[in-house]
């Protein structure tokens, strides 16, 4: 299927490893040219530069962090000064800590509040005038399957990843009959840096090893395994494509049907 995306231009934020990579590299598969950004520019300029030699793309890697308060502004500026056009935007962000609701103060959720919902707001705001003017483009947030289906120890991703898709929501109502589509898409349990990091988490609480507990996540998965960043980055791309072109406010899981909720 050709999704249309030859000659598109895509911001991915949040974009040298992990799952942002992996979806700025889909989408520049697909004929995308792509800008990236992270705080690393070590990692930064080599997934740039991967990403150019594997597709053929033109990539811009601008070194930003989402939290500060003019990186939107600028990044969607360096797009247009690049490229002349933005076409996409993909709002990611490192999610926030793993824990209980009694581990953290007012000030983590301060925190985690400006890295996994104020950023998404500021890209939205950056993006989403120069998309309604020129008559189409497409928003995705990446979320997580918590806000489907809330986990155990993760209580400021289950509570500030609602929020974003409130805005998404909001947004692909507003934005729609401007030709410009909003969604959100919720991976589940997918082998990342973020997924080492909570499955340490809990071998720690539970004094058993990562792979017993990778072994116990994939069980509760029906596939039966983890997922890959390539397949979450397949259905990224399709979503921001023309051959989604009437899929608008949704959230879409690429969870392996790990969230049983019928909604």
């Amino acid at each position: 299927m050709d999704l249309g995306l030859e000659g598109k231009v895509a911001l991915v934020t949040a974009s040298s490893r992990g799952l942002g990579k992996a979806v700025a590299m889909g989408i520049a598969q697909e004929g995308a040219d792509v800008v990236i950004c992270a705080r690393g520019e070590e990692a930064l300029f080599t997934t740039a530069e991967g990403i150019e030699e594997a597709t053929g793309r033109d990539v811009l890697a601008i070194p930003a962090d989402v939290t500060d308060s003019d990186a939107a502004d600028r990044l969607v500026q360096a797009s247009l000064d690049r490229f002349g056009r933005l076409d996409i935007l993909v709002t990611n962000a490192g999610g926030p800590p793993p824990g209980a609701f009694l581990d953290f103060t007012v000030e983590d959720w301060e925190e985690a509040a400006q890295l996994t919902l104020m950023s998404a707001v500021r890209l939205c705001y950056a993006a989403a005038p120069v998309l309604k003017e020129q008559g189409s483009g497409a928003i995705l947030a990446m979320t997580s399957i918590t806000v489907k289906q809330p986990l155990p120890r993760l209580v400021l991703s289950n509570s500030l990843r609602l929020g974003v898709v409130g805005l998404i929501k909001t947004l692909a109502d507003e934005l729609g009959p401007h030709g410009v589509r909003a969604n959100a898409i919720c991976p589940g349990w997918t082998r990342t840096a973020r997924v080492e990091q909570l499955l340490e988490d809990r071998a720690e609480r539970n004094d058993t090893s990562v792979d017993e507990e990778a072994a116990e996540v994939a069980g509760a998965v029906p596939l039966g395994r983890i997922g890959t960043p390539e397949e979450f980055a397949a259905a990224a791309a399709f979503l921001v494509s023309d051959a989604a072109s009437y899929i608008n406010g949704v959230s879409l899981l690429v969870d392996g049907g790990m969230a049983r909720g019928t909604m």
